[in-house]
């Protein structure tokens, strides 16, 4: 079992003179697989980052909010974490794959309910469009449980192809309206909680 290194699980905030460099990864869960909940399942992969090349520097509480598009499947957690890695976007999105498939993510078809799910939002300024490749996220801009996050540890950080900050991508998002930080930012719950906080 992993400490529970207060380093990592501390939430910061991002220096603005760094926003232009930031690489932004989103995290999901609404199935707590073999973690037993949710939120154990986001803080091992969030204890995990070191050991596959990303340096966590901020992250934000955790949110819960409704599942979308289909709001009988359990509830979700998201978090967004701002990390430094010497990976390239390719690489990054490879490393993070591989992470969910080691949680026991199955990818059968799209928006079904899943133990670990983790985005690459942005790559600094990059702006790409490829195959497997699409920097920033095509969706995260208009997803309160993405952008809300995101606000809360870089408020004024600004969308490579909008210019629209964090904050007021929040404000504005569509999807996921009753996304809501839980009590006290929740990375406290413990590991094996039979539960779906």
């Amino acid at each position: 079992m992993k400490n529970l290194t207060p380093e990592i699980l501390s939430t910061r905030t991002v220096d603005p003179e760094h926003w232009d460099d930031t690489v932004i990864v989103a995290l999901g869960s609404n199935l707590g697989g073999e973690y037993g909940s949710s939120a154990a399942a986001l803080k091992t992969a969030l204890l995990g980052f070191p050991e596959n090349g990303l340096i966590v520097k901020a992250k934000s509480a955790l949110w819960r909010s409704q599942a979308w598009p289909d709001p009988t499947q359990p509830n979700y957690l998201n978090a967004v974490a701002v990390v430094e890695t010497g990976l390239d976007p390719a690489q990054l999105m490879a490393v993070l794959h591989a992470m969910e498939a080691r949680a026991g993510r199955q990818r059968i078809s799209t928006n079904d309910s899943r133990v670990l799910d983790l985005d690459l939002i942005a790559f600094g300024r990059q702006v790409t469009a490829g195959p497997g490749l699409i920097l920033p996220h095509p969706r995260a801009a208009d997803r309160r449980f993405v952008m809300g996050p995101l606000a809360e540890i870089a408020p004024g950080w600004r969308h490579p192809v909008s210019g629209a900050t964090a904050q007021t991508l929040a404000e504005a998002a569509s999807v996921g309206r009753d996304a809501a930080p839980l009590p006290g930012g929740a990375w406290s719950f413990g590991f094996g909680v039979a539960q779906n906080p």
